[in-house]
């Protein structure tokens, strides 16, 4: 009894550490998200470099996801996060020292590089660390650092920004990143990362071809690129939407902005509570109604009359998108057996991050060329997300996925 539970302690803290990574990679990037109404003065950057700017991360990310998971599943969780976070906390530092805009985009893309490496990473971690019961509960927790980070993040970067400037901001970041990574370094020890025998899984091992292989894959990597255009585009343009368009001040729109964010980490809990017990089985119907509810509510925020419904709006859109987010990062520790999770969180990552590298920079080209008009920008990411609705239709039931699983490893032995 007295082992489970310092072995339960361990486990806490371990959770505890990479949500707090996941905050730190968010706080990161909303920096960027928040600052770049400044970082364009100083430019004289236009919309569409603005999207270049901003995309830049997301490209870098993007193109890490899958060597990122595979490095996580051969050489370990500890080594691949340690290296990340150091890696983009020494380009945050840079950010904040760019001297031109080719500076900037050069930087950004390596700084996503090296945070591309932590999601297939951190959810590897789970896996290593939680038995199989317990992961999509750790999953969605972990998972919901996002939108918390969102909440966390304006609150701490507009006021450095206003009050040291976004060059100084940067460097701040940075520095505190060093201490995570050693702290992340310590506790991720292999004596606190072993899971009990009794907890080690009897199932039936996959590669991470076989993981290629199936339709389910692809399908949550689809919707989670509907998602991250969302919600990247949001986190992109919400800021000048609200400074340029509706007339808000920098430190008013920094706070506000924090709403929608409480929204979805409260839905990525609550979602995933609900595909751990009453909708097991059931994600499918779950996603296309938070798919469906998101549309709706970007239609109405883009036409909304006052600055506080925009703001309903959007924490109505992100509640709903946690539902969505836990469907894509629970089923995978329900189906697949460990030494694969690494891999396939980077496939399923790398669709996310296509969607929210090519966000920014394609609504950045929409508003220029409709002459600062948001309009077509919102239509782009609500054809997105109709998208991840199809994907949904297609999803498998909890059952029907580990069959799957099973006829593809089958039908390689047979081979």
């Amino acid at each position: 009894m007295q082992n489970n539970q310092i072995n339960n302690k361990k486990r806490h803290m371990i959770l505890a550490l990479l949500f707090l990574g996941w905050c730190l990679s968010y706080l990161d990037r909303m920096a960027m998200n928040v600052g770049i109404v400044e970082i364009a003065k100083d430019f004289n950057l236009s919309p569409s470099v603005m999207g270049i700017v901003l995309s830049s991360f997301f490209a870098g990310y993007a193109l890490m996801q899958l060597p990122g998971g595979w490095l996580a599943d051969k050489f370990g969780s500890r080594k691949v996060i340690a290296i990340a976070i150091l890696f983009w906390s020494l380009f945050t530092v840079l950010t904040g020292m760019a001297w031109s805009l080719m500076s900037m985009i050069i930087i950004r893309f390596m700084f996503g590089l090296g945070e591309g490496g932590y999601p297939a990473a951190s959810s590897k971690a789970i896996a290593d660390v939680f038995p199989k019961a317990e992961r999509t509960s750790a999953q969605t927790i972990m998972m919901s650092s996002n939108s918390l980070g969102g909440v966390i993040a304006p609150l701490i970067a507009t006021p450095l920004l206003v009050w040291i400037g976004w060059q100084n901001l940067f460097i701040a970041i940075g520095i505190l990143g060093i201490f995570v990574a050693a702290l992340l370094w310590y506790y991720l020890n292999p004596k606190n990362m072993q899971v009990e025998k009794a907890d080690e899984e009897t199932a039936q091992k996959a590669s991470f071809k076989d993981v290629l292989k199936l339709r389910t894959s692809w399908q949550l990597a689809i919707m989670w690129f509907g998602v991250s255009t969302v919600v990247w585009g949001l986190i992109s343009w919400m800021p000048p939407y609200l400074v340029d368009v509706r007339g808000l001040d920098l430190m008013s729109m920094g706070m506000l902005t924090s709403i929608p964010a409480l929204a979805g980490a409260v839905g990525v809990i609550i979602g995933g509570q609900l595909i751990k017990s009453l909708l097991s089985g059931k994600e499918k119907y779950l996603s296309i109604v938070s798919f469906i509810i998101m549309i709706v509510s970007l239609y109405l925020l883009f036409n909304a009359p006052s600055v506080s419904l925009v703001i309903t709006y959007q924490a109505i859109c992100m509640f709903f998108h946690g539902p969505i987010v836990a469907t894509i990062f629970g089923l995978p520790h329900k189906i697949f057996s460990k030494n694969v999770i690494g891999s396939t969180f980077g496939m399923i990552n790398l669709g996310g991050m296509i969607g929210a590298f090519l966000a920014p920079m394609i609504m950045g080209y929409l508003i220029e060329v409709f002459n600062g008009l948001y309009v077509s920008a919102f239509m782009y990411i609500i054809v997105c997300a109709v998208l991840g609705i199809f994907a949904s239709v297609g999803l498998n039931s909890k059952n029907n996925l580990s069959s799957e699983v099973n006829v593809v490893t089958s039908n390689d032995k047979a081979i």
